[in-house]
């Protein structure tokens, strides 16, 4: 039985989670088809990448619409937007467990449909924080981007605890959104 386009895909996504550097000589070899095979697939490893690229932001995209981030958003309402808030982050650590790879390959960055989809999905999460803002559930004190720029921050987190064995996945959305809701710190009147 030949090896369809979207089984290649779905195995290199594995694999390149496991090892990012792999040669696509070496990706062909731990697939289990050959070099050839993989050529006629893929052209080159940056067809492979921007495939692999635009996987990842259909997995975010869809996180974001099985959340109800641009219906909350829009409503402003602060039960709606913790619901979605929730909803999210338990969505994007499965993206980050799935799709690991793709959250530190500078090489995604370099195509610009896929930074233009990326910088898409970000302003619609970056919004989706601002009105949790003036909904009472973030701090106002921070820049909306920066609260972002943290959430990816946890997501890279959740690769790396997972590729060690440092959490389970069954634990990963749960250290995300608590994580994110309370830090680190132990809360108490003096601090």
């Amino acid at each position: 039985m030949a090896i369809t386009r979207d089984q290649i895909i779905t195995a290199a996504i594995h694999h390149l989670n496991e090892n990012p550097t792999l040669s696509m000589a070496q990706l062909a070899e731990a697939v289990g088809i050959s070099r050839a095979t993989l050529n006629r697939h893929f052209t080159s490893r940056d067809d492979l990448t921007l495939a692999l690229g635009r996987r990842a932001n259909e997995q975010w995209a869809q996180a974001q619409v099985d959340s109800g981030l641009l219906e909350a958003t829009a409503s402003g309402d602060p039960e709606a937007i913790k619901a979605a808030l929730h909803a999210l982050l338990a969505g994007l650590a499965d993206v980050a467990d799935e799709y690991g790879f793709s959250l530190t390959d500078h090489a995604l960055d370099d195509h610009p449909e896929l930074r233009q989809r990326t910088d898409e999905l970000e302003e619609r999460e970056v919004d989706f924080y601002a009105a949790a803002q003036r909904a009472g559930l973030l701090r106002a004190d921070l820049p909306a981007r920066w609260i972002s720029n943290l959430v990816f921050g946890l997501l890279v987190a959740v690769r790396e605890s997972l590729s060690r064995g440092d959490i389970a996945r069954r634990d990963a959305s749960r250290l995300v959104f608590t994580t994110f809701m309370h830090g680190a710190a132990v809360r108490n009147e003096d601090s």
